[in-house]
């Protein structure tokens, strides 16, 4: 038996990334017998999204990876896919290109995910350029997604906010509720739908389902994460009843390690989010 060890980094006031991950990725250790996932976190501390708390929390991810690098990870995994996608276009190189520097520094050299890549990344296996989305957010934080998304280079072509402003009620939303909210959003043009494009509101009982209804593929926050995070691996991207990006017959190559002279990014909170935005974590 082969012990993979994964560490993720989250916010810490994230309850469903330690919860859908090791989930999904037990499931497949039904199917493949001969793996086991061991799980460590580090929690990063924001509470709210603005410049000043996303600009304190970043301040957190050399120590965060430290503690990860003790526990010699075989990948990290970092969660924080609003955080990310608010500090402008492609800031997710820029991420993960720190939390690599730091764990090198500790002479841990490992794969390194982040949440919003992961949702990239998982579009392009996918061969989606049209995607439709569920989110919990105010529809500006939505927004702001969806401009994210569309600057990688695809087409955000209808969403739904939720509207759910506190970021712990989100985490309490029942996923079942996703099998009619789904509904709302109009599919007919896209080639794929993101049924949570946040790490924080739980979907996975409804991945499956809704995928079967819709007639197209259907992914979220976590399943790409978890995607990734096989890929990372040198694992077949393999998850019963998790959709057609988790079913094996979709894959692509591990990404070339970031660094921070790769990316080319600007300081964290260099970009400012609509004024007003209520607390939100993810």
């Amino acid at each position: 038996m082969r012990d993979y060890h994964v560490g993720m980094i989250v916010p810490s006031s994230n309850l469903t990334m330690e919860t859908e991950l090791p989930r999904m990725l037990r499931a497949r250790e039904d199917v493949f017998p001969d793996e086991r996932f061991v799980f460590h976190s580090s929690r990063m501390r924001m509470k709210h999204v603005t410049p000043e708390e996303l600009r304190a929390m970043n301040a957190q991810t050399e120590r965060a990876s430290q503690e990860l690098a003790d526990a010699r990870p075989d990948v990290v995994a970092s969660a924080c896919l609003v955080a990310i996608m608010a500090q402008g276009e492609n800031y997710h190189c820029t991420a993960e290109a720190q939390i690599t520097d730091a764990l090198q520094a500790e002479g841990v050299d490992v794969p390194v995910v982040s949440s919003a890549g992961a949702l990239l990344r998982a579009l392009e296996a996918l061969g989606a350029r049209r995607v439709a989305m569920v989110t919990p957010y105010m529809k500006p934080l939505t927004k702001l997604v969806a401009d994210y998304i569309e600057a990688a280079g695809f087409e955000v072509v209808d969403t739904l906010s939720l509207e759910v402003s506190d970021n712990l009620e989100v985490a309490r939303l029942d996923p079942a509720d996703l099998r009619e909210h789904w509904r709302k959003v109009d599919t007919s043009s896209a080639d794929a739908l993101i049924l949570s494009a946040c790490v924080q509101m739980p979907s996975l009982p409804s991945i499956q389902p809704v995928e079967d209804e819709a007639g197209l593929p259907v992914l979220s926050a976590a399943t790409a994460t978890v995607f990734t995070v096989l890929t990372e691996l040198g694992l077949r991207p393999e998850v019963p009843g998790a959709g057609r990006l988790l079913s094996g017959e979709v894959t692509m190559d591990p990404a070339p390690r970031a660094t921070p002279e790769r990316t080319g990014q600007g300081a964290p909170g260099d970009q400012d989010l609509p004024e007003g935005q209520p607390a939100m974590a993810q």
